[in-house]
């Protein structure tokens, strides 16, 4: 083989493993569509405290919602049997069961797409060899957190059917964080398989980046604990909280690190102290890219920009006492921070290098030595 016929032989190969890349790339965009759909649903359905609605878990009949006025009130007889209804909606109608139980049916019934829009495509990139060796582990993870997701949120609803009137805070919280980071893993994998626009920075902006990733994810842990105990409707004053700086009763509860997670006043201490910890981390962030090449000044400070956004949206929905578009903006503003935190730490870390199979063709200058 000559050396100008090797050079067009891999790159003919090069560009099958481009276009591969940007079905495979436009897949998981679709996906992470998909997730941030559900996220949205998904605090919908807490807000209008529709989580509880539909007691029992159906993987495949659960598709199907009731079809007649006797399955309605099959459901609803079921709904009464919780202590939500004995206690916080006793004597509600049909018509308004029906409100709350479609948000539950809708989030679930989006939960079965994505998995679907996941598994199916998977398949048929996988079995038409679509899908490069090195890349398959990092989809085959996706889809083990993506069932993990599902058994997760049975064991969340599960918490509010006998004892409580709502779900774990706890499991709330988890349940959000693994929706996000699944989010966040796929669009890792999916801005991965774009095109290289710089060399990699050095290591100390990519490991910045990456920290500024978890502070994300951990503040939307935080903001799941928030939500699962009605924090936000607790104390509605800012930049004070309760009239103070630094409010009294944050460690009433024995032993003391249970207030960071069952202590409304303590959960929204922290969740507002963390927020003011990101953007400083933000910030820092942007003063050490400041020497970098323009892509990476352009991705610091468009996050400090939309940290600062993000961090308005929150106070506004904290003192109108969480309205549902204000907080639902909210929370859409935190996926979007951690899109674009996702999108500079890739850039920063570089794209998947593309690895020839065996039965692809020799490099040219071997081709040449031979």
């Amino acid at each position: 083989m000559t050396t100008a016929t090797a050079t067009k032989t891999a790159t003919a190969f090069d560009d099958k493993v481009r276009r591969n890349r940007l079905w495979v790339r436009l897949w998981l965009y679709v996906i992470c569509l998909l997730v941030f759909a559900m996220v949205m649903v998904g605090g919908a359905t807490r807000l209008t405290d529709s989580g509880l609605s539909i007691t029992e878990w159906k993987l495949f009949l659960g598709i199907f919602p009731p079809l007649s006025h006797a399955q309605w009130v099959s459901e609803f007889e079921k709904y009464k049997l919780i202590p939500e209804y004995s206690q916080i909606n006793y004597g509600m109608s049909l018509l308004q069961f029906q409100f709350i139980y479609w948000w539950e049916w809708s989030h679930r019934f989006l939960g079965r797409i994505v998995g679907f829009v996941f598994f199916l495509p998977l398949v048929w990139f996988w079995a038409t060899g679509r899908i490069e060796p090195h890349i398959k582990p990092r989809l085959v993870i996706l889809l083990a957190l993506g069932g993990l997701q599902g058994f997760v949120g049975w064991w969340m609803v599960s918490s509010g059917l006998t004892e409580r009137v709502d779900v774990s805070q706890y499991r709330l919280a988890t349940h959000l964080t693994l929706a996000c980071a699944i989010f966040a893993y796929a669009f890792w994998v999916a801005r991965g398989l774009a095109q290289p626009v710089s060399a990699p920075p050095a290591p100390s902006l990519r490991r910045l980046a990456g920290f500024f990733v978890l502070a994300v994810l951990a503040q939307i842990f935080l903001g799941g604990l928030v939500a699962g105990l009605d924090a936000g409707l607790a104390f509605n004053d800012w930049p004070t909280m309760d009239h103070a700086l630094v409010p009294g009763g944050l460690l009433t509860l024995e032993p003391a690190w249970r207030n960071f997670f069952e202590n409304p006043k303590t959960v929204q201490f922290v969740h507002r102290c963390w927020a003011y910890g990101v953007l400083v981390l933000a910030l820092i962030q942007w003063f050490a890219s400041v020497n970098a090449a323009p892509a990476y000044r352009r991705g610091a400070s468009l996050l400090v920009i939309l940290v600062l956004c993000q961090a308005a949206l929150g106070v506004t929905t904290l003192m109108l006492q969480v309205p549902l578009d204000w907080a639902l903006a909210h929370q859409a503003g935190a996926v979007i921070v951690l899109s674009v935190a996702i999108a500079h730490w890739r850039r920063l870390t570089g794209v998947y290098p593309v690895r020839a199979a065996a039965s692809a063709p020799p490099a040219p200058a071997i081709a040449a030595a031979g």
